[in-house]
């Protein structure tokens, strides 16, 4: 199905490297420290709008004004050093479910994003000290001596995804966009020039993730940071907050217990010695808790988990997912606009995650008659192993090379497919969306999907990322913005919200 994939049957890594039960103490002892979570992606210069692009949407004018892309310069930045905070220290009394509404804090709708099928006993592999050199968190294509990354110079990896830039594997394809064939197809991608996260943006991200990992680390010297969920899989906008991933150790961590626990001196490490780059540090009780904080370097709103795995695998998932097919960074960046424009954007508010907003896409471009999209996880079980050690998880996907489709629709075309679908051929009260099946799916008989009026798998726990709908109320509206939306692209092939609509 795969163009020149005569070798990927066959696994990138030999099968020793998934059996094994270590996490980075079988890793090459020369890879640099801070790993997985960004590699500099190459974007090319981006003429922004002066003026807000409502007013031109709404009318299907849109006019190319020059402009220059904004430059953030990042400032070489040194978080204070700090002693490690005692764990001795007794829990925070914050009540996180009880959110103040004045900072507008959505939390469930990343919780959503980062929840595991058994939040009290998620599994991870044995993380080792960091030297304090050479902090990036991909590994160096220099010093990479993994067997996927071994023929550095063979043709067959040359343009494959997901384009985590590196000297190793250029992919000049990677940011090329589609060519608009209608006005609808020019809009969609006018809104993704503007609206996409940009190289600079995520720079900021992996500055505030490399500091605050040396500084974890002084309480819990085996840990490591990872960025992860819209900042690193490729859908992105310059108003994503940053999920943050710490993994502490081999064994099982209690979410109930011990990572809150965790939490707790992070959140005090945050709210003392880094004072003076963290504000707001708050801790949130939830299934998996998170720390909530806003980082004063970068500007970025951040969500910071314990041991929740799940979320470093589905991240290269959908990364590759992204940049298989150039239609579907765009239409994803479009639906998740639309969705926050219309308020159903929110799972604290018993509405859809932007997590399950993706799947949903991703979905219907799988179920056409002409798919644009396969199962990756069908096609290539080996690149996407729940069970695959951690620090393989970002480089096996590279291996995967972009998919042709037959379906030559235009932007304009799949979305007005996307809402027609979930407004009128969808079975709500029956069918699963399933990206790992690619297929609609009957509905489980088990406890979670039970009164949940929206059932949308995760591809690896297979749990319900959509279970924040359980108001009939809720539904309902969301049922009514699908069908109004695609009444009003079919008839007046125009984008009917604004570009910034806010994640």
């Amino acid at each position: 199905m795969f163009p020149n994939s005569s070798n990927l049957g066959r696994p990138p890594f030999p099968p020793k490297y998934q059996q094994q039960s270590t996490f980075f103490t079988k890793l090459p002892l020369n890879i640099p420290p801070s790993l997985l979570s960004h590699q500099p992606i190459i974007v090319p210069p981006i003429h922004f709008r002066t003026a807000v692009l409502s007013r031109g949407l709404l009318s299907g004018n849109i006019e190319a004004t020059p402009a220059v892309t904004p430059v953030v310069t990042l400032q070489p930045v040194t978080y204070r050093s700090v002693s490690p905070v005692s764990t001795s220290d007794a829990l925070t009394s914050f009540q996180g479910r009880k959110r103040q509404s004045q900072q507008s804090i959505p939390d469930d709708a990343k919780r959503q994003r980062i929840h595991s099928h058994d939040s009290d006993t998620t599994v991870v592999n044995q993380a080792v000290p960091l030297p304090e050199e050479r902090r990036r968190s991909f590994p160096s294509p220099i010093s990479i001596q993994s067997p996927v990354l071994h023929a550095h110079g063979s043709p067959a990896l040359i343009g494959c995804v997901p384009p985590l830039q590196d000297n190793l594997f250029p992919d000049p394809a990677g940011t090329r966009l589609p060519v608009a064939k209608d006005e609808l197809s020019q809009q969609i991608l006018e809104l993704f020039q503007v609206c996409r996260q940009q190289a600079s943006d995520l720079d900021r991200k992996e500055l505030c993730r490399t500091e605050l990992q040396r500084e974890i680390q002084l309480i819990f010297p085996q840990s490591r940071l990872f960025l992860v969920g819209s900042s690193l899989n490729g859908f992105g906008t310059r108003t994503s907050d940053g999920d943050l991933c710490l993994v502490v150790k081999e064994e099982p961590v209690n979410q109930k217990t011990e990572a809150r626990r965790i939490l707790s001196l992070v959140q005090k490490l945050f709210s003392t010695k880094l004072s003076s780059y963290i504000e707001r540090p708050q801790l949130i009780r939830a299934k998996v808790p998170i720390v909530k904080f806003r980082d004063k370097v970068s500007n970025v709103d951040f969500d910071l988990n314990v041991n929740n795995v799940i979320g470093i695998r589905n991240t290269f998932l959908l990364r590759t997912y992204a940049f298989i097919e150039n239609r579907v960074r765009p239409l994803v960046l479009v639906v998740k606009k639309w969705a926050s424009f219309r308020e159903i954007n929110d799972a604290s508010r018993g509405t859809l995650n932007s997590y399950s907003l993706v799947l949903m896409v991703l979905h219907y471009l799988q179920t056409l008659p002409e798919p644009i999209l396969p199962s990756l996880q069908k096609n290539y079980p080996e690149c996407f192993d729940p069970a695959m050690q951690l620090h393989l998880v970002h480089q096996a996907p590279r291996t995967i090379p972009p998919y042709i489709s037959k379906n030559g629709s235009s932007l304009g075309d799949l979305l007005i497919g996307f809402f027609k679908y979930y407004a009128t051929e969808f079975d709500w009260s029956h069918q699963m969306i399933s990206v790992r099946e690619a297929k609609a799916i009957a509905r489980p008989d088990g406890i979670e999907w039970r009164n949940k009026f929206i059932c949308v798998e995760e591809p690896f726990d297979g749990t319900n990322t959509a279970r924040a709908v359980h108001e009939k109320q809720k539904f309902d509206m969301i049922r009514v913005e699908f069908a109004q939306v695609k009444l009003t692209c079919e008839k007046y092939r125009w984008l009917p919200f604004s570009c910034c609509a806010e994640d």
